[in-house]
This record gives C-alpha cells, sequence and structure tokens, in this order.
C-alpha cells in the first residue's frame, strides 16, 4: 500500500479531494513536519467491520485469547458435563 503524506495545512484547503484520494491510498498528515494522523479510506466497507478493524480494545482482546492455551475438547467437555 503506498502512502503520501500532506502537511495539515494543505489537509484543510482540500480536505474532500483528499478523502477521495484516500480511497485509493492512505495518507499520512504532518504537523509542523511531524506525523499527526493518518486518513485512510473506508468507502463500501460496514461500518461493523470499520468498528471492530480500528479498536484497540478489541485487538487487545483478541491477542489475549491467541496467547491462551486451548483446551481439547474431551477436556471441555468433561468441563461442561457434556455426554454426546
Amino acid at each position: 500500500m503506498k502512502m503520501k503524506t500532506v502537511a495539515l495545512r494543505n489537509m484543510k484547503a482540500g480536505l474532500s479531494a483528499y478523502i477521495d484520494e484516500a480511497q485509493k491510498d492512505c495518507i499520512l498528515i504532518t504537523r509542523h513536519g511531524k506525523p499527526a494522523a493518518i486518513v485512510w479510506g473506508v468507502e463500501g466497507r460496514d461500518l461493523e467491520d470499520i468498528f471492530y478493524m480500528t479498536n484497540r480494545s478489541f485487538w487487545a482482546t483478541v491477542r489475549k485469547r491467541r496467547a491462551q492455551k486451548a483446551i481439547p475438547w474431551e477436556s471441555a467437555k468433561k468441563r461442561l458435563g457434556i455426554t454426546v
């Protein structure tokens, strides 16, 4: 993925055009020459998907769960009292 860099003062002047451009490439906004934000186009995506893609708490939970050891199916059935 390409990323364009634009100064905040220029972003303000042409916001609509930059939003259109962000649908193709991410845009890094700088303030006083230092990174300040990223504009990432999301047109056509589901609102719920956007929420989960950008939610730090959600991804922290995913990382935590992935780090946990899995319980074998037979042990899980025994713990839950399932007899199938």
